[in-house]
């Protein structure tokens, strides 16, 4: 059987617009999580999105993964709009989530769930061998734990699970990596490979949208940096802008309507 191939995608140059979010608005019943919220991502830059609880982060990380859709406004990337979206028209568009929670099918291999989202039902994208070198190589990056390919994810620990979901993300090679609070369950020698393992990646031009809380974070790793409050857009600053007394001022403000 014919190995199946990922449909090719435009790139975008390193620094200019990648991911356009545009007016985006999103109702749960009478409460409103997304109201007009814009912004741009630019290719080769770690753009992080920092608010408090109840901002509209996590719907926002919904909607770019294809998970939910807007009630209005567009998402974009390198021009193509993710329409009537779902999971897997936001992967063909280059975008790969790597949601909070861990999404891991625990009775298969590490190497079979770091390749999920590469294959069909009906055929590997990637076989043998290197198959699992791409799945190996990507955790290696990631942990020094060392992985047995054939264990299944179920006998890992947590830790090592969110791992194999960070892996399965990289392993994509997309245009935008969404990371939703990706940091929250490593420790400081783990997030620092992650961070090497983002930054490498964002030389070479992709964009990352970078889900936060920690402010030492978001100061040291972020290009720009968007601030949600009540689901609303308070203001997008650049890097030369940020401080943590900025950001916190921003945090506190209040939304005028």
């Amino acid at each position: 059987m014919a190995v199946e191939t990922s449909p090719q995608r435009d790139t975008a140059t390193s620094g200019s617009d990648l991911l356009e979010l545009r007016g985006i608005r999103r109702t749960f019943g009478s409460t409103v999580a997304l109201n007009d919220v814009s912004l741009v991502v630019r290719a080769g830059t770690i753009h992080t999105v920092l608010g408090e609880n109840g901002s509209g982060k996590s719907t926002l990380v919904k909607i770019l993964s294809g998970v939910l859709e807007p009630n209005s406004g567009t998402v974009a990337v390198a021009g193509k709009m993710l329409t009537r979206g779902t999971p897997r028209k936001a992967r063909t568009l280059g975008i790969a989530t790597v949601f909070q929670e861990v999404l891991v099918a625990p009775n298969r291999s590490v190497v079979e769930n770091v390749m999920l989202g590469q294959d069909s039902w009906h055929s590997w994208r990637v076989r043998g061998q290197a198959r699992d070198d791409l799945a190996i190589s990507a955790l290696t990056e990631l942990s020094s734990h060392r992985f047995d390919p054939r264990a299944e994810v179920g006998d890992l620990t947590l830790v090592q699970q969110h791992q194999v979901t960070i892996a399965r993300a990289l392993v994509l090679k997309p245009d935008v990596l969404v990371l939703d609070e990706s940091t929250a369950a490593l420790d400081i020698e783990e997030r620092d490979r992650l961070f090497v393992a983002v930054r490498r990646r964002v030389e070479e031009g992709m964009a990352v949208v970078f889900i936060s809380h920690r402010m030492d974070e978001v100061l040291s790793l972020s290009d720009d940096v968007t601030v949600l409050r009540s689901g609303s857009r308070i203001e997008t600053l650049r890097k030369d802008e940020l401080s943590e007394r900025r950001l916190l001022s921003l945090l506190n403000s209040e939304v005028v309507a």
